[in-house]
């Protein structure tokens, strides 16, 4: 099974919100609040996403974070980049970042790479903005008190 990390998974939550606020400078703490997301990997994802070129950093006292460009101009390829490293399957592919041990002998060699451009490729495709719903509840913060299942993930939530 090809899986995302739970941090892009957050990403894609987080940098939803944002979107839904166009022109808003969002604080980490605001953001956790209305995703559901712990303060701390709100600002760690903050971190890695803000020198991707995906979200701006805005300093002093009204400061905060917003997204870098529309999200309907940003790709999931670009978030999963950011987050997870290059798309690829297997560790002999462009990008991969490691090198496989048997790669000279490998009659795989070239056909992996197939497989990941056609993946990136979709992924390309998909923008943030194809990605956001409704939020997911509208008369307060999601949590286990909201009708959500107690340990559920921001992504699920908003998926509900």
């Amino acid at each position: 099974m090809i899986r995302l990390s739970k941090l892009t998974d957050y990403a894609i939550v987080v940098m939803s919100e944002m979107a839904r606020h166009v022109g808003t400078v969002h604080t980490v703490s605001h953001l956790a609040e209305r995703t559901g997301v712990p303060s701390p990997t709100v600002a760690k994802l903050m971190k890695t996403l803000t020198p991707a070129g995906l979200t701006t950093s805005h300093r002093g006292a009204a400061g905060g974070y917003a997204l870098s460009r529309a999200a309907d101009a940003i790709s999931i390829a670009e978030i999963i980049t950011a987050l997870d490293g290059p798309i690829a399957l297997t560790a002999c592919v462009e990008g991969g970042d490691s090198q496989c041990g048997v790669q000279r002998l490998c009659p795989m060699r070239g056909g992996w790479e197939k497989v990941n451009s056609a993946i990136r490729g979709a992924l390309e495709q998909v923008t943030l903005a194809d990605m956001m719903g409704p939020p997911a509840w509208a008369e307060g913060p999601p949590g286990p008190l909201n009708g959500m299942e107690a340990g559920s993930t921001p992504a699920r939530r908003a998926a509900v």
